[in-house]
């Protein structure tokens, strides 16, 4: 590839800003190794007047989180005139938050979870503690609890008793004011990533102790993975459709990640579409690449190729 002048984005202000960092260190160093010029960029006041002085060829959008996933930043960009990595403004936008999403795609006849969304409005304002017993009628037990917005598990609650229920929804309600109360799956954990509209070796993903939470996400060695995952030919087939399924779905382009949950009878059931996967050691896209042949350079290269206008 000719060498770029290349912006990493990383940081901003969300829950997700070490992780994030941690991701433009290990895509700037990789890009920077294979000869392109880096600038690294956080996201503060500078990062507009930075970008709009010209110079910049393309950005790679290292971000997790608020701002950077939520098609805010992709917004700016267009705005100033500068290609990027990832799904644009309105494809983060909706993938970004979970419960439009899955709205999405449950019209696309997508198997995804039952589902409430409840916000703190309407708890606050509407008297809707009063109907939580409806939820646990509805979905059962145990439950899942989690933000509407937001990644990297945090706010996540497994709820196994109603009376575990209020609790979870104000632990969640910290990091989003809405939040979704979800029918729990248990399976095999998977992710599928897509780079350029194909799917990689599907990783399953083996906590050591617990859940799949946002230490065993991100602290080396807590967590085993297999690439690719030990599922089945069949099933395998039947989770790289119905990630690539929810890619066209959403309207996504150049990366994103399917997570999955495969219950015991083989069925995917779709979690959610990650926009910006995580590039650090222990991500997900950077293990399915290594099994799929390519190094981690050859990754970045690989998506900030596509990125370009010329793609």
């Amino acid at each position: 590839m000719t060498p770029l002048h290349v912006a990493v984005l990383a940081g901003g202000v969300s829950f997700e800003r070490e992780v994030s960092l941690r991701s433009g260190r290990r895509v700037a160093d990789a890009l920077g190794d294979r000869g392109h010029r880096v600038t690294r960029l956080d996201l503060d006041e500078r990062l507009v007047p930075t970008l709009a002085d010209g110079g910049v060829d393309v950005a790679y959008l290292a971000l997790h989180g608020k701002a950077g996933e939520d098609g805010s930043v992709q917004s700016l960009l267009e705005l100033v005139g500068v290609p990027y990595t990832g799904p644009d403004a309105v494809a983060s936008a909706l993938a970004w938050d979970k419960g439009v999403a899955k709205g999405l795609f449950r019209r696309a006849g997508l198997a995804t979870p039952a589902w409430v969304a409840l916000s703190s409005d309407a708890i606050r304002d509407l008297g809707a503690a009063g109907a939580l017993d409806r939820i646990v009628t509805q979905l059962g037990t145990p439950l899942v609890v989690k933000p509407s917005r937001g990644g990297a598990a945090l706010g996540v609650r497994i709820v196994d008793d109603p009376a575990q229920l209020p609790p979870a929804l104000v632990a969640s309600y910290s990091y989003h004011a809405v939040v979704l109360v979800e029918r729990f799956v248990a399976g095999t954990e998977v992710a599928v990533s897509i780079v350029a509209g194909e799917a990689l070796p599907a990783v399953e993903i083996v906590p050591k102790a617990g859940p799949y939470d946002f230490s065993a996400r991100y602290t080396h060695g807590a967590t085993d993975y297999f690439v690719p995952a030990r599922l089945d030919p069949a099933t395998l087939e039947r989770c790289e459709v119905m990630a690539l399924r929810a890619w066209e779905v959403t309207g996504c382009r150049h990366v994103a990640r399917a997570d999955l949950i495969v219950d015991e009878d083989g069925c995917p059931w779709l979690l959610e579409l990650d926009t910006c996967p995580g590039m650090t050691e222990t991500s997900l896209l950077p293990l399915a690449a290594a099994a799929h042949g390519w190094s981690f350079a050859d990754l970045c290269e690989r998506i900030l190729s596509v990125a370009l206008p010329s793609a």
